[in-house]
């Protein structure tokens, strides 16, 4: 097979394999909240299927703190939620990760992305990005956020620049970038059907509980933000790098995070990165039918109890109660775990 994922004498759509480990790569997952306060019930719930998916596996589980947007960061959030989790007795396996700490990992990925003429600076605010939507007869939604529309792509037109973003049709088509056609050793196997892959302009990836999922990221999304106009790192940059430089192979996360999966994979690619699997949880939702979140008031998680705790969270992922102790208890629900969730096991 030669580098460009092409058996010799024969075309095939995909056969670099995006995101698979090989066979024998150990598990390694990761609980990644952002310290904007404690920990309530939702957030236990994600914490507690991905430890048990860890376990299950005879992984590792590792705690990341994503506080790269630190104007939302509370003082001391961090280790509330360190405390939480220890009174759950889900403790990590490797000392604990700042993103606050690695703006040079970071940088070093949109360097890369700049040199391989996949990212570009942006000096559209806002108000700018509106009025060329309204200038195309668009107008934006309540609650909706307008799609970039693409104008700095080809110059800043004498504004400074202010942001910069990935140019999500050259990542899905531009197979001759620099950075695409690198493949890793690891990352050349045969492509099985429902891996993730994109098809022109298509992601295409299999969620372990959602099932099979499709987007067009430059029509859904656009050129999305990798480094802010404050010069903050932008989430889907973030966990992109950490999540490789950490060697993850499966993300178990909230529902609400879904759609955060093919802008990531979109990256995955652009930086010839493995993509994880992934499994999003169930969410847990607030009187008013929303998902629970701080935002809207969520209540901080109660670790005095911590068995009382975990069986409720327990309850949302469909496991059975127990009686504990709370030792007792994960084990418990360890069992159950990979009697339900480990088969098939995602390609390794």
């Amino acid at each position: 097979m030669n580098p460009a994922g092409q058996a010799d004498g024969h075309e095939t759509r995909a056969a670099v394999r995006v995101g698979a480990k090989p066979p024998s790569s150990p598990y390694r997952g990761r609980f990644a909240p952002s310290p904007t306060g404690p920990l309530h019930a939702g957030s236990l719930v994600a914490a507690l299927a991905s430890w048990l998916d860890a376990r299950a596996r005879g992984g590792q589980w590792l705690v990341r703190i994503e506080d790269v947007d630190t104007p939302r960061c509370v003082p001391g959030a961090d280790r509330t939620i360190l405390a939480q989790l220890a009174d759950c007795g889900l403790m990590p396996d490797e000392p604990v990760a700042w993103q606050s700490q690695r703006s040079a990992r970071y940088q070093q990925a949109l360097d890369r992305l700049v040199a391989g003429g996949l990212a570009y600076p942006c000096g559209c605010s806002r108000r700018d990005i509106e009025a060329e939507w309204l200038g195309r007869g668009v107008e934006r939604g309540r609650h909706s956020e307008l799609i970039y529309p693409g104008t700095c792509r080809d110059g800043l037109r004498g504004r400074p620049a202010r942001a910069w973003r990935l140019n999500t049709d050259l990542c899905a088509i531009k197979s001759d970038s620099p950075i695409a056609n690198r493949t890793q050793a690891a990352m050349v196997f045969e492509q099985p059907a429902d891996e993730a892959v994109p098809n022109g302009r298509i992601v295409r990836w299999r969620d372990r509980r959602l099932g099979a999922a499709a987007q067009d990221v430059a029509a859904a999304v656009g050129d999305f933000v990798l480094k802010r106009a404050d010069g903050l790192w932008a989430y889907q940059l973030a966990v992109v790098v950490d999540d490789a430089d950490q060697g993850i192979t499966d993300i178990v996360r909230g529902e609400d995070l879904a759609d955060n999966t093919p802008r990531q994979i979109l990256l995955q690619r652009a930086l010839n990165l493995p993509t994880p699997c992934y499994l999003h949880t169930p969410l847990v939702l607030a009187p008013d039918g929303q998902k629970l979140s701080k935002q809207n008031g969520a209540a901080p998680l109660d670790t005095g109890d911590p068995l009382r705790a975990l069986n409720t969270a327990a309850a949302v992922l469909d496991l059975p109660l127990s009686p504990g102790p709370v030792p007792a208890a994960l084990a418990f629900w360890t069992g159950a775990w990979r009697r339900r969730w480990i088969q098939p096991p995602c390609g390794r």
